[in-house]
């Protein structure tokens, strides 16, 4: 690929979303032995999908459910194995985090992959609280002002 994905916030229904959704279920539930019907959550209808594409193919994705005027929940961050350490990840997270800025939300909270800790705290996220396992993978809770 020559030009940088494209970035476009998206909703169930967009022609993306099936995308959006096989590219979530290969990188992030079909190793941990789920099913594509493991993929949705009730509440994307109200979420925020940004997916970066070239054409119709989906080749990156993340996801901000808001819970209250201020923040929520930044969920489902996947990138295409073969782009994965390339940038693209911290460009979606930086591009959904300049949004929420400018619909007035002042923090973010995720539940990260023991694996992806080092990602998000270059991207400026802390870890708080205590370890635990999700999906069968240890986890830990993190959080970012967006203030700064």
């Amino acid at each position: 690929m020559t030009t940088p994905p494209t970035l476009t916030f998206i909703q169930p229904g967009h022609p993306l979303y099936a995308g959006e959704l096989e590219l979530r279920f290969r990188v992030l539930r079909e190793p941990l032995g789920f099913t594509r019907e493991q993929v949705t959550f009730p509440f994307e209808p109200q979420s925020l999908h940004l997916v970066a594409h070239d054409g119709d193919t989906v080749l990156g994705c993340v996801l901000f459910h808001p819970e209250d005027a201020q923040g929520g929940r930044l969920y489902q961050m996947a990138v295409a194995s073969q782009l994965q350490g390339q940038g693209l990840g911290a460009r979606l997270v930086r591009a959904l985090e300049e949004a929420l800025r400018g619909r007035g939300f002042t923090h973010v909270h995720l539940h990260a992959r023991e694996t992806a800790i080092r990602f998000y705290e270059r991207l400026g996220y802390a870890v708080y609280g205590e370890p635990y396992t999700e999906v069968g993978v240890p986890h830990r809770n993190m959080r970012k002002s967006l203030d700064t």
